[in-house]
């Protein structure tokens, strides 16, 4: 058993090399997923003129890029979420783009953050965007404030102490739902996670390499 997990984690590792090599050529002859997509409605367009303010005001500190961020909505979106949990909310921008889908869905985003400072400027931009009834933001250190959370949990993001994702996966994993996301930023930054996630057979996994990299993974039925 232990031998199998090995193997199915240095073939992720493997994996996310080829996809991250891949995701750099694209990246490099431009993309139109690193451009904000047009708005359907006046909702969606007050928050996407936020998520463009945040970006040229160079707000994003520690944070997604769009392609990233259009991802982020499109999964959420795709699985009706209704409990969605972030660890490492920083300024917000990432939040913006989870509210997004959270307005259609119906769902709430509870996002956590250790920076106070940090915490505000997302708190001000979710009231600028007018989501502020969608997210919620935990100041405070989340390997400790996350145990104020249940389940059912939809869709968890991952963009905090690279260190401390496989932490947070075991803690939070028993909440996702079978047939839930739980979706990672710069996942080749974190080897121990990407073995944790390739070689569990209980999850599927897949790595999204357009802008700082994606680990999506599937809680399976």
């Amino acid at each position: 058993m232990k031998r199998a997990a090995l193997i199915a984690g240095i073939c992720g590792l493997a994996l996310w090399t080829v996809f991250t090599a891949l995701g750099q050529r694209r990246v490099s002859r431009g993309s139109s997923a690193s451009s904000l997509p047009a708005a359907n409605s006046e909702m969606e367009k007050k928050v996407l003129s936020i998520i463009d303010e945040v970006q040229r005001t160079g707000g994003t500190y520690l944070s997604v890029d769009v392609s990233d961020g259009r991802m982020l909505r499109l999964l959420t979106e795709a699985a009706d979420a209704k409990n969605v949990v972030e660890i490492g909310t920083s300024t917000g921008f990432s939040g913006l783009w989870l509210c997004l889908a959270l307005q259609r869905t119906g769902g709430k985003l509870t996002t956590f953050e250790y920076d106070a400072g940090r915490a505000a400027t997302a708190r001000a931009n979710f009231k600028k965007a007018g989501v502020d009834q969608v997210a919620t933001v935990v100041q405070g250190d989340a390997h400790k404030t996350i145990a104020q959370l249940k389940g059912p949990i939809d869709v968890l993001f991952i963009d905090a102490d690279k260190e401390g994702y496989t932490d947070y996966l075991a803690k939070l994993q028993p909440l996702v739902r079978p047939g839930g996301l739980i979706l990672a930023h710069n996942v080749g930054s974190s080897d121990a996670y990407v073995r944790a996630v390739t070689g569990n057979p209980a999850l599927e996994t897949l790595f999204y390499s357009e802008g700082g990299g994606l680990g999506i993974t599937l809680k399976k039925r």
